[in-house]
């Protein structure tokens, strides 16, 4: 196998999310747009209503890293639960997005008031924190190809109302492959925020996709990328056999040892 299977993906449910509207603050933002910068004073929790908030982390050299994109019935910010605690990286709308912000003052009301809400609150982050160990686990055991795979696959599934229901479904050939929306539009995913995603040199990347590309699984969009076989692209993570390997350099910055 590639990889473990995925985890299934588990989110608020619109009951929950309605219900966590009367105890949070309800906001819209443009894409691109800067929800929170990072080492500013957290607060509270985010929960994501529709769109994708991207997460951005700093690295070395002015390089970032995306460790988590949050989609609808997702957290995000959860830093501010903790006290006098700060972001750890910066969150940005990827497209035109809605979250609700429950502030820790309105959590602590939560849990007294909806003890069963707030705990269905707590478990979908206790589930992004297991999602986010397992994403760590494979930065370090998979190839480039692999982890790029992988992180096409989430992307797609991160989508509310597509035209297929799931992995689940696909195993058995009963659904289409995931190409389009509830409104008919495909799914473009920009190039830098994959690169991102994967933590792989931009050669790298580039080497994967044209692999890619060559088989029909993903075409270029403009400047983005839409998965044109979804089917075909599960079908590398539920298969035994692993890829041919592509020989990839990958930059490594060593630290320098003083004697």
């Amino acid at each position: 196998m590639l990889a473990a299977p995925l985890k299934a993906i588990t989110r608020l449910s619109g009951a929950c999310r309605d219900s966590l509207g009367k105890y949070a603050a309800r906001t819209r933002w443009p894409a691109g747009f800067t929800v929170y910068e990072r080492d500013t004073l957290a607060d509270g929790v985010f929960i994501v209503l529709y769109g994708q908030i991207v997460l951005r982390s700093q690295l070395v050299l002015g390089r970032e890293y995306v460790p988590w994109v949050a989609a609808p019935g997702e957290t995000f910010g959860d830093e501010g639960l903790q006290k006098a605690f700060r972001y750890v990286s910066t969150a940005r709308a990827e497209e035109e997005s809605e979250t609700l912000h429950l502030s820790s003052a309105s959590f602590n009301a939560l849990m007294r008031e909806q003890p069963a809400l707030a705990i269905a609150l707590v478990r979908q982050m206790v589930s992004e924190r297991t999602s986010l160990l397992q994403k760590q686990g494979e930065h370090y055991t998979l190839t480039v190809e692999e982890r790029l795979v992988i992180s096409l696959i989430r992307l797609e599934c991160s989508r509310e109302n597509d035209i297929a229901t799931g992995p689940a479904n696909l195993r058995n050939g009963s659904q289409p492959a995931r190409l389009y929306d509830g409104a008919g539009d495909p799914h473009i995913f920009s190039r830098r925020l994959l690169g991102e995603l994967v933590g792989a040199t931009r050669e790298s990347i580039s080497l994967v996709l044209a692999r890619l590309t060559a088989e029909g699984l993903v075409r270029r969009e403009g400047s983005g990328l839409v998965v044109t076989d979804f089917n075909r692209l599960m079908a590398k993570i539920e298969s035994g056999e692993r890829p041919s390997p592509i020989e990839i350099h990958e930059e490594r910055h060593r630290m320098e040892t003083y004697r």
